[in-house]
Parts: C-alpha cells; structure tokens; sequence
C-alpha cells in the first residue's frame, strides 16, 4: 500500500493542537499513514500537548526543534518524511483552518499527479491574507514567469518521489518553502492538479504573523525568487507516470 505522511508544523498552537491531531488523525488511520507534527520552538504548551497525545495516538510522531520559521518547519518535516520513505507527502496547517472531509479527492488524484494542490477559492481569514496571496501571485509571475493560482496552500499532496528530486533546491532556512516547490514543480513541467479548498477563519489562539513581518518576508522573497530563477533556468524531468 501506497505510505502516505502528513507533516503538521506548530508554532504556539495549544489552542488548536488537540483540535487539530482529533480531526486529522482518522486521515492517517484510512489511509495508511503516519502522522508528523513538528514544534517549531513553542514558547506556550504545545509540545507538551503532543508528547501526551503522542501516548494515545501511535501513528502521531511528535518532534521539537528549535525556531527557524515556518518555512524552514515545513521542509524539515519533509525531509523527514523522504528519509522515512513516504509515498506520498501531504501538508496542511495546525490552526484548524483546512478540513480533512476534502482530503479524499486529493487522494483519489494521487497517482495522475506530481502534486494536488488546493486553491483558496472562498477565504475567511481576513482581506489582509487575501491581498498577501494575491500580490504573492503577481511576483512569482513576475520572477518566474509562471502563472499560478495559489501558491501557498497549505494544503498539498505530493508523491515522494518527485519532491525528493526537487527538494536539494529549497534554502535551508527560506520562509517561503512551500511558494517556491510550487513554482518549481511548475516551472519543470510536472503534472499539478488544482483542486478548491475551504479555507475558515483561525480556529483559535493568535496569529503569530503581521503586516510588518510579512513585508519583511516578502521583500527578501524577492530578491531570493530573483536567485532561484536562475538555477531553474536548467530543464529537468519529472518522474515516470507511474503506467497512467
């Protein structure tokens, strides 16, 4: 059977966490998978959160790390999942925004696509993320002259065998991870399904996100999108479709 992972990052989300694991968990037990949440350095209760629901759930691998971003979480966790040898890789977020009631059409699209990718179509988190993702869509156009729709959704599944050719191109420490295997999947001509996602207001807990830091985020984003063309300039080839 195809192993699937899903990688959770947390950064202060003992409001969410439990929530979170309760709702996504029947998604590893259906579909032979393994459950990854990593603390990105915490400073509230999070951890210890995980550690006691570690004990009753044995498909849930808690992991603390110290704080390098939300970026930088991200491609840890796929990392880990690659060194596991995961068949596939499915990302979402631990503030309870996505639901895993639209995990299945992902699922069913797994073995046509190198990625299947949702797109916040109706968005309850604020005008502020709306225009964040719409200017985000304007530069990676811009940079690497590739069109899409959304390129940050934290809710993507993705076959092992494609981001492990891939992945030695994200920076260690780049706040954008998931922006930029977007772009680099698209850029090399890989098989990428968009399919709409609900995407609902923070479940609970603070936005540890502001205006003042995603400015600051995107302004070195652009110069490092500028660096990151360059190398993608070089064709390569996606895996083999797998008889489809």
């Amino acid at each position: 059977m195809d192993k699937l992972y899903v990688i959770i990052p947390a950064y202060n989300e003992e409001a969410n966490i439990e929530q979170v694991i309760k709702q996504w968990y029947p998604i590893v037990e259906d579909y032979n998978g393994q459950m990854v949440i990593i603390d990105d350095g915490s400073t509230d209760r999070t951890y210890d959160i995980l550690r006691h629901k570690e004990k009753e759930c044995p498909l849930l691998t808690a992991i603390s790390k110290r704080n390098g971003g939300h970026g930088a979480t991200i491609l840890y966790g796929y990392q880990y999942a690659l060194e596991h040898h995961a068949d596939y890789i499915f990302q979402t977020d631990s503030d309870g925004q996505t639901l895993p009631e639209e995990f299945e059409a992902f699922w069913e699209n797994r073995r046509k696509f190198d990625m299947v990718i949702g797109f916040r179509k109706h968005r309850e988190d604020g005008f502020s993320r709306i225009v964040v993702t719409r200017v985000l869509r304007v530069v990676t156009g811009v940079c690497f002259r590739v069109r899409i729709p959304d390129a940050n959704t934290p809710y993507r599944l993705m076959k092992g065998q494609t981001l492990a050719r891939y992945i030695h191109l994200i920076p260690e420490k780049f706040n954008l991870t998931n922006v930029l295997i977007t772009v680099i999947l698209v850029k090399k001509g890989c098989r990428v399904k968009w399919l709409p996602v609900t995407f609902r207001a923070r479940q609970g807990g603070e936005n540890s996100m502001n205006m003042k830091k995603i400015f600051k985020i995107g302004l070195q984003s652009v110069i490092d999108f500028r660096r990151m063309n360059q190398i993608l300039q070089r064709k390569g080839e996606c895996i083999e479709k797998d008889g489809v």
